[in-house]
């Protein structure tokens, strides 16, 4: 029985949150699940970290009933160690494990891991079937396209990754070489897709920046699935829009006093899993996308970019707010 197959049976224009380190912890992930998404993730869980007891990375797997479906995702370069973080994400009872075979960063790569072992297509696979293998849980893949332009074996890649047991595969439509420049090309997600061989469930991503994108790119490529990523940075809203335009709704942006409250909610969630000053510096990734269009919002960003605890965060949007509106 696959779990994804079944899943996304039921919920046709199912919406997956991507998973992004220091982005997608908890708090954002519940406001992104109440905005439309369907399916959620966590921030990648380093294996090494994992298998050592690193409290963070415990942390990391961390969720609650209300964010179901929820998928732990593990990464690394070492078969041994992939296989143990496996089997401790199980233990926390997610819906599914899946291997992050494409992060770009420079130093994940270096390690061997993400989007690095796309230059030994033989130990991604090995490694992929010593997880499935370990574990009871359906596995998953979230992969690219190849390491460059010169190299983008996707298609072959997706079908050794299905006969070892992969229950859905993840295609972010650009080579590492690329990081997250340029243009996804989506063609080869839809050669993944349209292959005969191909039984799984495919979710595309990569530029999908609005509820229009969302669709076309979902009709043109045959796609089982939709993941967004960096376009629900200080957006959870492109949730609700894409579903919007699937219904063949009218979407409204959402009002200032609306992105106030949830930009709090937001912060005030995150302080109890990181600490207020960390919490404060990982929302400044979010502040451009939550008062994106705003008029005269420049200015007032740059105070909020100074702020290190709630308190000043509150003065600064306070003392604006009459003149924001």
């Amino acid at each position: 029985m696959n779990f994804f197959a079944n899943y996304l049976e039921a919920n046709a224009n199912a919406l997956f949150l991507a998973p992004m380190e220091e982005i997608t912890n908890a708090a954002f992930r519940r406001i992104c699940k109440a905005m439309g998404a369907d399916v959620l993730v966590s921030e990648f869980v380093s294996s090494e970290a994992l298998i050592r007891d690193v409290q963070k990375s415990f942390d990391k797997m961390a969720f609650n009933e209300s964010e179901r479906p929820f998928g732990i995702q593990i990464f690394g370069h070492d078969e041994t160690s992939l296989v143990k973080a496996a089997q401790v994400a199980e233990t926390q009872h997610p819906d599914f494990i899946d291997i992050n075979w494409g992060c770009p960063v420079k130093k994940v790569v270096a390690k061997g891991a993400g989007a690095a072992i796309l230059r030994d297509i033989p130990k991604m696979v090995a490694c992929t079937k010593a997880v499935v293998d370990a574990v009871k849980l359906p596995v998953s893949v979230k992969t690219r396209l190849g390491w460059d332009m010169t190299d983008r074996p996707i298609v072959s890649v997706a079908e050794q990754l299905q006969d070892v047991g992969i229950q859905a595969i993840t295609i972010h439509g650009r080579t590492r070489s690329q990081l997250y420049s340029g243009v996804a090309d989506w063609t080869l997600i839809g050669a993944v897709k349209n292959n005969p061989r191909m039984k799984i469930p495919v979710i595309g991503n990569g530029d999908i920046s609005s509820g229009e994108k969302a669709v076309l790119f979902k009709q043109r490529y045959g796609v089982d699935a939709l993941m967004v990523g960096r376009a629900a940075i200080g957006n959870p809203w492109i949730f609700k829009e894409i579903k919007c335009t699937f219904e063949n709704n009218i979407y409204t942006s959402p009002p200032l006093v609306e992105r106030i409250n949830i930009l709090l909610q937001h912060i005030r969630n995150t302080i109890p899993l990181v600490g207020e000053k960390k919490a404060c510096l990982e929302i400044r990734r979010h502040y451009a996308g939550y008062f994106k269009g705003v008029p005269g919002f420049k200015k007032i960003r740059l105070e909020l970019m100074k702020a290190t605890t709630l308190e000043e965060v509150e003065v600064v949007l306070n003392q604006d707010f009459t003149r924001l509106i």
